[in-house]
């Protein structure tokens, strides 16, 4: 039996595993499997592979998704040039890196801003997850700064913002690329002036369980439009499906 899984820790909260039993039901896909693999530490992968040699591919989550890189045999250009992998393909004992975050991240978003959109960006958060939606807001022409709970001379921190009103007028899309608010803490949010927040606003939460988290929910209240990362982990597992068999 072929098979397929998804690496990380915790992984209390995936979807992962539901979504691609599901698939292989109604797509009638047999002979295939995929399973949670927790890992504790990331230098457990090896010994992972080669108890499981059956194992063809693998999705990678938090908080590993950078952290594989030196694991890896391969990296895709793409994946290199972001700095992050979530999608790992093994072929003739090698493991080859992808990201399909930043695909699936281009593609939600194009679908649901305006086509007019000329405002700039914040991206709450700095792992893996952020880098894939750098790339593709750059890739969109999209301006955009990061946003960090640490002080760092390229990011802002949520004191910044705090403190200085205009950042969050001047920045008309919010994107949560952190775990804040995902099932099970599901009361926490990230620290911003939710009371600056206009109809012009767009939040995007890369968190989809809960459907609606307490960023969006802030965001709602004040007229925002909100839009949850349930769409993007569609496409990216179809994405990632794509990659295994291609």
């Amino acid at each position: 039996m072929v098979q397929y899984g998804l690496i990380g820790n915790p992984l209390i909260h995936s979807f992962s595993k539901k979504y691609f039993i599901k698939k292989f039901k109604n797509e009638h896909i047999f002979n295939v499997d995929y399973e949670n693999f927790e890992l504790k530490n990331i230098s457990k992968i090896k010994e992972l592979i080669s108890r499981n040699p059956n194992l063809k591919g693998l999705n990678v989550t938090i908080p590993y998704k950078e952290k594989v890189f030196k694991y890896l045999d391969k990296i895709d250009e793409k994946a290199s040039k972001i700095g992050a992998v979530n999608v790992i393909k093994i072929l003739n004992n090698k493991l080859i890196g992808f990201n399909s975050d930043y695909l699936a991240f281009k593609h939600s978003l194009q679908k649901w801003i305006s086509k007019d959109f000329n405002a700039e960006a914040l991206v709450l958060g700095t792992g893996g997850s952020s880098k894939a939606i750098s790339q593709a807001l750059k890739d969109l022409n999209i301006n955009h700064k990061f946003v960090s709970r640490n002080k760092n001379k390229n990011y802002k921190t949520y004191k910044d913002i705090i403190n200085d009103p205009k950042i969050i007028l001047d920045h008309k899309l919010i994107i949560n690329t952190t775990p804040l608010g995902m099932y099970p803490k599901i009361s926490s949010m990230p620290n911003l002036p939710y009371e600056l927040i206009t109809e012009e606003h767009y939040f995007y939460d890369l968190v989809y369980n809960p459907e609606k988290s307490e960023f969006l929910k802030k965001a709602e209240k004040n007229k925002a439009r909100i839009k949850n990362g349930l769409e993007m982990l569609y496409t990216q597992a179809e994405i990632s499906w794509e990659l295994w068999n291609k």
